[in-house]
């Protein structure tokens, strides 16, 4: 009898040992690494037996498929009493609760999180750190919270070195839920065909230094005992052992399994054939933003529209000159779309998520193209808050806030837009209903005027026109063949940005594709 066999169990055993009102860390991104038997058997125990009541759910990373699976089975009145996490629309249950005011709820970034995982497994008063001032997390704002029914505490505010920090308390963790894909004899865990290592091994050990328990799903069981260096959780510090059944083990929510995510990269990688551009719009504002992703640079690539930098990377032959990284922890490759994304296609290397972010926190990043979904008159970005839907920040502040080249990627309106490209010039084909740029954004996601003070790049461009940040606020710079500033550009936002020296975008980029 193997030391793992006394740990090995059902998922319905393991959470059997979850009681009322523990906080629970869970790990995984999207569909990656996420222990789906655990929380569907959670989820099943709640429902037929009314338990376990009021947890804490803690997680770094969204975890879900808008609709059922992933933290959806925990959005559960009465199961969660309040909950932490760093994305939230991916578990479109847990935002209603959130939003409702039926549970406590914070949104805080996703690098913090995973990290402040480290700091209550070393004892340490929490994560310090200038990740979020001036946005909607600093408490001199509305500290993460989501409703008025959340309190306000767990962050704040601290003078250090002359400089002002945030301060986000550690607390203590009961249960860990994390994934692997094997456990060898000794019950150590092994990763070898996830498609990310994520913060297993800090949320392992924060629960075990708690005094917690920690759950385990994986793949497979092996029985040779694994090389050391391969092991990514001791299995000294794993309580519980559970083998799931395959449909509960995709390595990521749009794949069974795709061996590309763990293949390393070949010397003269290249993007696979792709279709059409999904619009002429789409395709402009990847091909401006990409003018600015120089050689050699390490860069990160937000989901949607901002995904097309890669495309355009690897259709002019840029892949191998240029490091895509994901904060998942993928270095090099194609970073993977959709359900997908967290993965990366033949990376290079594959860290875990805390590491990704320290070198991310540190300015290591060269270039990043996000999303916006709205601008104000002083540059500031809202990523989260839309009406009575909330997206939540996931890792867009600790990239915001760090990279020293920064792109924003989106259309000037919203709601319906079309464009097209004839001899070279844009056409409006039909306008948006939504303004995107906006006198004031609902919740500041990303902070200009912190920005300014660590000296960042920043553009944002669009299939119209491209602004940059300066001292003022928003400057156009640029505007597209065949559009006229006044009735195109400005005429469709609610403020007037600074206009002083304007010159045409490239002409190439409205070349019929």
């Amino acid at each position: 009898m193997f030391p793992r066999d006394s740990k090995l169990c059902t998922a319905d055993e393991a959470v059997a040992r979850i009681t009322d009102g523990q906080t629970v860390a869970c790990g995984g991104f999207v569909g990656a690494g996420h222990p789906e038997a655990l929380t569907a058997a959670l989820e099943r125990r709640f429902l037929r037996d009314g338990q376990p009541r009021g947890l804490t759910l803690i997680y770094g990373a969204g975890q879900g498929d808008w609709k059922t699976r992933g933290l959806n089975h925990l959005a559960h009145e009465g199961l969660l009493a309040r909950a932490i996490g760093g994305h939230w629309s991916l578990a479109p249950g847990l935002g209603r609760l959130a939003l409702d005011g039926k549970i406590a709820a914070y949104n805080f970034p996703q690098g913090v999180i995973c990290q402040l995982f480290r700091d209550i497994a070393a004892g340490r008063p929490g994560c310090i750190t200038q990740v979020g001032l001036g946005t909607f997390i600093d408490p001199a704002e509305r500290g993460g919270r989501l409703n008025d029914r959340t309190p306000p505490g767990l962050v704040e505010r601290l003078e250090l070195g002359g400089k002002t920090w945030l301060w986000y308390k550690a607390l203590p963790i009961h249960i860990a839920l994390i994934r692997a894909t094997a456990a060898d004899p000794w019950g150590n865990l092994l990763m070898d065909d996830e498609a990310l290592i994520g913060e297993v091994l800090p949320i392992a050990q924060a629960a075990h230094n708690c005094g917690g328990i920690v759950l385990a799903q994986v793949k497979r069981l092996v029985d040779q005992p694994a090389i050391p260096q391969h092991v990514r959780v001791p299995g000294a510090l794993v309580d519980a052992i559970v083998v799931a059944a395959p449909h509960e083990h995709d390595q990521t929510f749009a794949v069974h399994q795709d061996p590309d995510f763990c293949t390393p990269a070949p010397l003269d990688l290249q993007l696979p054939e792709l279709g059409p551009w999904e619009g002429d719009e789409r395709r402009i504002i990847a091909g401006r933003a990409h003018d600015e992703l120089a050689d050699g640079a390490i860069a990160n690539l937000g989901i949607g529209m901002p995904e097309g930098v890669g495309r355009i990377a690897a259709e002019t032959g840029r892949l191998a000159r240029v490091t895509l990284t994901l904060e998942s922890g993928p270095f090099g490759g194609i970073p993977a779309t959709g359900l997908s994304f967290g993965a990366s296609r033949f990376p290079q290397a594959i860290i875990d998520q805390p590491a990704q972010f320290d070198f991310y926190d540190g300015r290591g990043l060269d270039y990043a193209a996000l999303g916006a979904a709205q601008i104000d008159a002083a540059g500031n970005v809202n990523v989260c808050k839309f009406g009575t839907r909330f997206a939540g920040v996931g890792g867009f502040v600790n990239i915001s806030q760090s990279a020293r080249r920064l792109i924003f990627c989106g259309t000037l309106t919203a709601g319906g837009l079309a464009v097209s490209t004839a001899a070279g010039r844009l056409v409006i084909d039909r306008e948006g209903t939504v303004k995107k740029f906006v006198r004031q954004v609902e919740l500041v996601s990303f902070s200009a005027a912190r920005s300014r003070e660590i000296g960042q790049e920043v553009l944002y461009v669009t299939e119209r026109a491209v602004f940059r940040l300066c001292a003022e606020g928003l400057e156009l710079i640029e505007v597209a063949p065949g559009i006229e500033i006044e009735r195109d550009v400005v005429g469709h936002m609610e403020f007037r940005p600074l206009i002083r020296d304007v010159r045409p975008m490239r002409a190439d980029l409205f070349a019929s594709p």
